[in-house]
Order: C-alpha cells, then sequence, then structure tokens
C-alpha cells in the first residue's frame, strides 16, 4: 500500500525521509557558506578594532544603545515565534502556524523599520562614509584626539556588516510572505513542512548574526556614559 506522502516524493529519491535529510543538508551547506561570508567581516572587524582601540571605542559611542538593544528583543522574539510556527507545521496546526509567521513578520519588519531611523539619524549627523563624512563627539573630552578616518572606517564596516544583515531580513520578510501564501492555501501539514522547518534555520540563523553584531558595534567602552 502507498504512503500517504509518496505523492510529496520526488523521483529522484528513495522515500520523504531521504528527500528531507537531503534537504536540510542543503540547508546547512547554505548556511555554511553565509558564515564565511560574515566571518571575512567580522575578521576586518576585528583586525581593526586590535588596531584602532580608541577609535572604535569612541565611533561605537555614536551608536543607540537603545535602539540596537530593542531590535535585539525583536529579534530574540522573533526566533521564539518562528520555532512555534515550524513546530505548528509539524502537526498540522493551521491556525496556530499562521498566528506564528504572521507575528514573526511583524517582528522582523519592525527590526528593519528601526534600522532605518538609526541609518537616518547617521545621515542626518553627516556620518555616512564618504567625502562629506564629519565626526562631532558626543561625549565630551572622553574620546579627544581621535583620528576621524578611523572613526570613518568604523562606520563602513558598521554600514557593510548591519547592511548585509538588513537585507537578509528583508529576503527573509518576502519569504515569510511566500510561505504565508502558501499556508493560506493549506500546502502545509504533517507530512508537507518542510519549507517552512528550512526557513526557520534560516531565521534563526540571521538572528545568531545580530546576537553577535549588537555587542561588537554597540558595547565598545560605555564607561563614558557614567562620567559626570
Amino acid at each position: 500500500m502507498a504512503h500517504a506522502s509518496d505523492s510529496l516524493v520526488a523521483h529522484h529519491f528513495e522515500d520523504i525521509d531521504q528527500q528531507n535529510e537531503s534537504a536540510v543538508l542543503g540547508m546547512w551547506l547554505f548556511l555554511a557558506q553565509e558564515i564565511l561570508f560574515f566571518g571575512g567581516l567580522f575578521a576586518a572587524y576585528f583586525v581593526y578594532r586590535v588596531k584602532y582601540p580608541d577609535a572604535w571605542a569612541a565611533a561605537s559611542s555614536e551608536l543607540d544603545i537603545y535602539l540596537g538593544g530593542f531590535n535585539t528583543v525583536v529579534l530574540l522574539v522573533s526566533s521564539f515565534t518562528m520555532a512555534v510556527s515550524v513546530n505548528a507545521a509539524q502537526t498540522g496546526k493551521q491556525q496556530r502556524l499562521m498566528m506564528g509567521m504572521l507575528v514573526t513578520l511583524a517582528l522582523g519588519l519592525t527590526f528593519v523599520v528601526v534600522k532605518f531611523f538609526e541609518y537616518k539619524a547617521k545621515w542626518d549627523h553627516g556620518m555616512i562614509p564618504g567625502s562629506g563624512f564629519v565626526y562631532h563627539s558626543t561625549t565630551g573630552d572622553y574620546f579627544a584626539g581621535v583620528n576621524p578616518d578611523q572613526i570613518q572606517l568604523f562606520f563602513c564596516l558598521y554600514f557593510v556588516m548591519t547592511g548585509m544583515h538588513a537585507l537578509h531580513m528583508i529576503i527573509g520578510a518576502g519569504l515569510l510572505l511566500w510561505l504565508l501564501a502558501l499556508g493560506y492555501n493549506g500546502h502545509f501539514g504533517p507530512h508537507r513542512f518542510m519549507k517552512v522547518e528550512l526557513f526557520g534555520f534560516y531565521w534563526h540563523f540571521v538572528d545568531i548574526v545580530w546576537v553577535f553584531l549588537f555587542p561588537m558595534l554597540y558595547l565598545i567602552d560605555r564607561s563614558w556614559m557614567l562620567q559626570g
């Protein structure tokens, strides 16, 4: 007798388990190359942080720790709602699946909107790397004498690293819209949930990247905040 899931198996796989294992392996290989990509950026960041510690601390002090912290909480919560969505897909709980993905999408878009306002603040203060870059310290004399070119280098890496992360969030939001459309049409169930599970891997990876970015960029030498 044919199993209910036989119609879901592509012709080049023996059974649904082999198909799912291949899909998971493919996602892990994709995430491995993503780790290599971000790893190169992290390596550049740490090399220059060791070389210019004062400039890194001064530049970090210009970032909004409260908005960065809020976005960190947003992404941690979104990881939970994404995990709920994966479990709902696996157990055939359609309403919970749709609600979980909707909340995850809303949280992801919240992150991007907050990041937009962070970028806008840097634009308004002339801290976009380039010929018009201007550094006005908000910490008084605490970081006096720091080389503005080194500050600009920090912001080059800041915008590249957070910009690529935000791009991954935007791509994730687009994929979530696609999954929501499939879910609305009853595509998912106990025998067909792999798309949601694989996307969950992607979403958790993007969240983990931010868990590293936040302390690396925002939490460098905040002792100046205790002054005065």
